[in-house]
């Protein structure tokens, strides 16, 4: 089936409340059909509403109606249409591939993980995700056909008029490199690529426990520190689709040269990179982000008060954010998110401290609800709502 090309949706429009209005009905309907009346009901959208919704389901061939009778009473039953249609994530991390499968209802279908070594180069980690990706479809039962896109995480900024990454990734190796052209060949379907902090915003969006929030802050934090932001329900993507770099906000504490060539960023007391780098120097055998949790976990004092600090920092960060965004919720990924008493919890303490009083009083700050799987589940929702 030819589709018309994945062009992005304007930040709160109207077509973007009623693509996700349209979505919620989709996920209700995956669990069986369902009335007009229970549709409202459930969402509470109202009736004229829920109509308009499920004649645009139906003239685009994505439900069908049928005349039925509830409480003895003439009502209109909606069934999603069988679809074969699926959108597949890839999570390019400093360290891995990971993919995902979901249906256009949100429907998790299957994953897939390889490890990687640091410094993997474009030419290689292309080869493995496409390996990858063949296997999953093998495993899901898809064929290439079935794909509507495929979208791509990358952990550093890229300039989405030239499809390229940036001075400042995470993987200087593919600094420079016209992405699209090479992941359009090897997957043969229509390709969006994006940073990963970003797709993390919308896993959390579409995919995770929060998905009535429609003003909402992703603070991803490893080897580098960024933020994706959802305004109105839409990414937040900026003039050249680089936003949300808050890894290089300055510090006046921190004079630190970062690897962005200015002093005193974010990064360079916060990122998991700089905690290895100081819990090497007090004696502690680490090797990979994996390390800190273990560490802080078994009580080891050194790790807990360089996690504090470090949650201290991002929450100023973060709070200076919250300030001239006012979300309603900041959601914490990465490897540290599972460390609540020793991350988050400073973390939401310093972002009260420096946020205004309305914005302490009403924002939340939570650990990413999908884990590992939140960037990869947000490359999915990248192309599910561009096809939408």
């Amino acid at each position: 089936m030819t589709r018309p090309p994945l062009t992005p949706r304007a930040p709160g429009s109207q077509s973007a409340l009623r693509a996700r209005n349209r979505q919620r009905l989709r996920e209700i309907l995956a669990d069986g059909p369902a009335t007009q009346a229970q549709l409202s009901r459930s969402t509470g959208l109202s009736p004229a509403t829920v109509s308009n919704i499920v004649a645009e389901m139906v003239d685009a061939g994505a439900a069908t109606r049928e005349a039925t009778t509830s409480s003895g009473r003439r009502a209109w039953q909606v069934s999603l249409t069988a679809s074969r249609e699926v959108a597949v994530g890839v999570d390019i991390g400093r360290r891995h591939v990971r993919l995902v499968a979901a249906t256009a209802a949100r429907q998790l279908l299957g994953e897939r993980f390889v490890p990687l070594p640091v410094g993997h180069t474009a030419q290689r980690t292309l080869a493995v995700a496409v390996e990858e990706y063949r296997a999953l479809l093998e495993e899901i039962g898809r064929r290439n056909e079935d794909v509507i896109g495929v979208g791509v995480g990358i952990p550093g900024p890229i300039d989405q008029r030239s499809h390229t990454v940036i001075e400042g990734a995470i993987l200087p190796e593919w600094v420079g490199i016209d992405l699209l052209p090479g992941l359009e060949r090897a997957f043969n379907r229509p390709v969006r690529i994006g940073n990963d902090a970003n797709l993390g915003a919308l896993g959390e969006a579409h995919f995770g426990d929060h998905r009535e929030v429609s003003n909402l802050v992703y603070i991803k934090v490893g080897t580098g520190i960024g933020a994706g932001i959802v305004v109105g329900g839409s990414l937040l993507a900026g003039a050249l689709g680089v936003s949300g770099e808050i890894g290089h906000m300055g510090l006046q504490s921190s004079d630190v040269v970062c690897r962005c060539g200015n002093r005193g960023c974010l990064e360079t007391v916060a990122s998991t990179k700089s905690l290895l780098d100081n819990l090497r120097l007090a004696g502690r055998d680490v090797s990979t982000s994996e390390d800190i949790p273990r560490l802080a976990q078994s009580g080891d004092l050194a790790a807990i008060r360089f996690l504090e600090d470090a949650g201290r920092a991002i929450g100023e960060a973060s709070g200076h954010l919250a300030n001239i965004l006012g979300p309603e919720l900041i959601v914490v990924g990465g490897p540290l998110a599972c460390l609540e008493a020793e991350f988050i919890a400073p973390l939401e303490a310093s972002m009260r401290r420096h946020s205004v009083p309305l914005i302490r009083e009403t924002v939340r700050v939570l650990p990413s609800s999908r884990g590992d799987l939140t960037e990869a589940l947000g490359a999915v929702a990248l192309i599910l709502t561009d096809a939408e």
